[in-house]
């Protein structure tokens, strides 16, 4: 605390002179009357206590030298000196992905507004710049000074369920700077110090986290296949939690009516993955658990169920883990001799036979190679955004052993430096290693990706496949308009050009135009199913004059309120005794 008005001080001989005033009034003398004798003697009785009554008599000086107190600390403004935003400019980073839905009775977001709104009070002038995270982000606001703007675009804010790709929002927010002291604070729920750009000096860092007791369980996986006959699903839930967990797990068609149901207890910090045959033969199925925790986004999914067009023929040199696992997905699968594969030209083949990517037109594909050695596999697994791993996250696999790629072919998934599944032009789906070579069918991920590659090669009915929040994808529709319906039947948006722009929310949508219509499904990204542990944290400092920035807020109109109240607290006194007096 500090006095901005110290020269004001010599006013404080004012109280002074009021109570020497007091010492030097006119006094009177007590003098006894012997008719009120028996009075004094009566009124000994009811006489209030000593000191109540000194207050009372005096009670005039004391609001008058309170109320002159007041004054004379008013004049010397005092204030009280608390942080506030640096810089010459400030930068609001707003992540707007769907884990900020998390939260324990309010979510991280909406916290995360009223923290923003509060500071827009302090920026004292200072431009803002708004930047929304994203596939691409957005500046909502570009050195933005009235207030009024910045508050509306803070509150108009809304979560848009893309993952956040927080280095492309950090890359833009870094364009804004140049040499400008500049304060960024970054609103999430968690990001790791290691992807901050800490090249300039001229830059302080404020992280604001999420809490870090959030709790989470979630359907990380969520397919399902049909022969035509019966419906096949696979379910895999998440326990992110540090406690057992006992849930519910049920199965329910597009109308609600529950088809399969199951309690299921879910150890600490464990996966555990459920597989349901002979389902009722829907179109649509949702699986949901009612789990307790604090992100409830991920507590359900959906998928679409065709039948497919298309038959799998599996080459029966192919390891008894692929053949089985077609199986799974398809009861149709037929396992032939390797010398009778090429005969099924209208089907899709699984084979490891080279030569049949140019002697067959139909996309095939390939496990391993049989033209070629192979050699020793170092490093880890990467992938790209491809739809082949929508459901099967490639994490912690083993590999010994991969053959070389194809030239030409595109790489969606690597190790290290060298291809491991590669796409060709035509659509081939060749895994560059064998199954013996690699601990794959142990992991959750593998019969998820044969589910893939097999939905990915066969004529599906009805249906564009699955868009992440906000995709935005060249759709094979015909001529005409389209447009998108949510499930209630109301209108989203137009497709244009063949370009199709995905809802924000996860759920089951329509393209439909006057004659037709074609469902897909929005759904959300592996990562956003899973809570990290909120984090925040300040990095870097500016300086002003080799002094840090300070906000200064004073007293003075609380001290005015005391006084105007003690003015009329001080009429009062004099009102009852009398202004005569």
């Amino acid at each position: 605390m500090g006095f901005s008005q110290i020269i004001f001080s010599w006013t404080a001989i004012i109280p002074v002179i009021v109570l020497l005033y007091y010492f030097f009034r006119k006094k009177y003398t007590d003098q006894t009357v012997s008719s009120t004798l028996f009075w004094s003697e009566i009124m000994q009785e009811t006489r209030v206590s000593p000191y109540l009554k000194h207050l009372q008599k005096n009670a005039l000086l004391y609001l008058q030298l309170l109320a002159l107190l007041l004054l004379v600390l008013a004049l010397m403004n005092p204030y009280v000196k608390k942080s506030t935003i640096v810089g010459a400019q400030t930068i609001f980073i707003v992540d707007t992905s769907a884990t900020m839905l998390a939260g324990k009775g309010q979510s991280t977001f909406d916290t995360q507004k009223k923290e923003m709104l509060s500071l827009v009070k302090e920026l004292d002038g200072r431009p803002m710049t708004l930047i929304t995270t994203g596939n691409t982000p957005k500046a909502l606001l570009q050195q933005e000074t009235n207030t009024k703007d910045i508050e509306k675009a803070i509150q108009e804010l809304q979560v848009t369920y893309e993952t956040a790709q927080m280095n492309k929002a950090l890359d833009v927010a870094q364009a804004f700077v140049s040499n400008t002291p500049t304060s960024i604070y970054v609103f999430t729920d968690s990001l790791d110090k290691k992807q901050l750009p800490m090249e300039k000096d001229t830059v302080k860092w404020i992280i604001k986290g999420a809490a870090k007791d959030l709790t989470n369980i979630a359907i990380t996986r969520f397919a399902a296949t049909t022969d035509g006959q019966s419906a096949v699903s696979l379910v895999q839930l998440q326990n992110d939690t540090d406690q057992e967990q006992h849930v519910t797990l049920s199965i329910e068609n597009v109308k609600g009516k529950e088809l399969v149901s199951e309690s299921i207890l879910l150890p600490p910090k464990e996966a555990v993955t459920k597989t349901f045959k002979d389902l009722p033969l829907e179109d649509t199925m949702t699986a949901s658990i009612d789990a307790k925790d604090d992100y409830a986004v991920d507590n359900s999914q959906t998928v679409l169920l065709q039948t497919a067009t298309s038959k799998v023929v599996v080459d029966q040199s192919m390891h008894q883990l692929i053949q089985k696992g077609f199986q799974t997905i398809n009861s149709s699968v037929k396992i032939v001799p390797s010398s009778q594969v090429a005969d099924n030209k209208d089907a899709t083949i699984v084979t490891n036979q080279t030569a049949l990517l140019e002697k067959i037109d139909k996309p095939i594909v390939l496990f391993g190679r049989d033209d070629v050695e192979k050699v020793e596999a170092t490093g880890e697994i990467g992938t790209t955004s491809h739809a082949l791993f929508a459901f099967s996250e490639l994490k912690d696999i083993y590999v010994s052993a991969i053959y070389p790629g194809f030239d030409g072919y595109k790489t969606i998934a690597s190790i290290g430096e060298q291809p491991f599944i590669q796409r060709s032009p035509e659509g081939d789906i060749v895994v560059l290693a064998d199954i013996a070579d690699t601990d794959w069918p142990l992991h959750p991920s593998f019969p998820l990706f044969l589910w893939s590659a097999e939905q990915q090669l066969s004529e599906s009915i009805g249906s564009l496949g699955i868009f992440t929040p906000n995709e935005q994808r060249a759709v094979a529709l015909a001529q005409g308009d389209w447009s998108v319906y949510s499930q209630d039947d109301e209108f989203l948006s137009s497709v244009t050009n063949g370009l199709l722009t995905a809802p924000m929310k996860p759920g089951i949508y329509t393209a439909r135009s006057n004659d037709e219509e074609k469902r897909f499904i929005v759904q959300l990204q592996t990562q956003e199913r899973v809570i990290e542990k909120g984090t925040s944290y300040t990095l870097g400092e500016l300086q002003d004059n080799g002094k840090k920035e300070i906000s200064k807020t004073s007293f003075i109109p609380w001290l005015i309120l005391i006084i105007l109240v003690l003015l009329v607290v001080e009429w009062e006194v004099q009102r009852r005794r009398g202004f005569t007096n």
